[in-house]
């Protein structure tokens, strides 16, 4: 049987182009096209709601795993308009998780299939695209006007994230994190007024790329629900890969989706880090705090420290998370 790479190679994918706008129906008038397709978001939003969800640009970093779903939930939530940034392309090894990958978009770039897949949803959207991702000499740019930012950048891009979580505070902005953590999800929300990226993760200039991921996946996570059952060796700190699954991806989307919605409508008040929110469906277990102090919490010392000794006994040839079947990417 040929392989599926076989069977890419003899018959060439197909584009996923925007969708061209046909006319609507002669019984949906246009002018009427959003309210029939978001009328059933009424009784949980009021009608003046949908309107302030329509007008409300939201930045979206990083379209892959949990970014395209973040996006995608808060097209079908009434949002009218995007930014979402993400420099890659969708390959094989995106199929298990990522909703904009299958067969035929393989190749092709994910801002480009996720911003059709918004468009066949709502084709009144408003959906800009960078496609070189987020920068320094972008950034700002990307940021410019916009209402609530969503972090979908990949977990290991630990400095892009740094610099948008630094940008965005210094312009006034909320940024919304959910990680898809073995069988469950975290979400963290982060108040321009209140504690900062850098000191609730412990992040700083200087640190290695091993202790950048220690400090952020003790951050991400503190419950530390999913060490339970995780096999730890699986972790490629290198390659930038980590165990992931397509229901975990789906509910960090429903808690980002829900909670950048509170966010523009302000519906309860917003706990934002130190607030922490963590729920493993595998283990049915829901898990809320308030991490004190953020990463200078005496006990997110000794995790860090349990996590750093772990890592090191796992790989003790000096190439940490690295599995030996797979080699490190150039």
């Amino acid at each position: 049987m040929n392989s599926p790479l076989a069977f890419r190679q003899a018959e060439p994918s197909t584009s996923f182009p925007a969708p061209a706008r046909e006319p609507l129906p002669s019984a949906l008038p246009p002018h009427s096209f959003y309210d029939e397709a978001f009328q059933r978001n009424l009784g949980l939003y009021t009608a003046a709601e949908q309107q302030t969800l329509r007008k409300a640009r939201i930045a979206v970093a990083g379209v892959g795993g949990v970014g395209g779903l973040h996006l995608l939930a808060l097209v079908r939530m009434g949002v009218g308009r995007f930014r979402i940034a993400d420099l890659d392309v969708f390959d094989y090894s995106n199929l298990n998780r990522q909703f904009g990958a299958t067969m035929d978009s393989v190749g092709q770039s994910k801002t480009t299939v996720m911003k059709g897949m918004a468009l066949a949803v709502n084709p009144d959207a408003e959906v800009d695209v960078f496609d070189q991702g987020i920068h320094a000499a972008n950034i700002d740019r990307f940021l410019d006007g916009v209402d609530v930012v969503v972090d979908g950048i990949d977990f290991f891009a630990f400095d892009i994230r740094r610099l948008l979580f630094q940008h965005a505070r210094k312009r006034g902005l909320y940024v919304i994190t959910a990680g898809p953590v073995g069988f469950g999800s975290t979400l963290q929300v982060f108040s321009p007024t209140g504690m900062s990226f850098d000191e609730y993760f412990g992040m700083y200039d200087g640190l290695t790329e091993m202790q950048k991921f220690v400090a952020f996946a003790t951050g991400i996570a503190p419950a530390v629900l999913h060490r339970k059952y995780m096999d730890l060796s699986r972790i490629k700190l290198a390659a930038g890969k980590a165990p992931v699954v397509a229901s975990s991806c789906m509910l960090s989307s429903g808690l980002v989706a829900h909670e950048a919605i509170n966010v523009l409508l302000r519906k309860r008040p917003i706990k934002a880090v130190p607030y922490y929110f963590q729920f493993d469906a595998f283990l049915q277990t829901y898990k809320k705090g308030y991490l004190r102090w953020g990463a200078r919490n005496p006990i997110q010392h000794v995790k860090r420290w349990i996590l750093m000794r772990m890592m090191t006994k796992l790989f003790p040839d000096g190439h940490p998370a690295i599995a030996p079947d797979t080699p490190a990417k150039g």
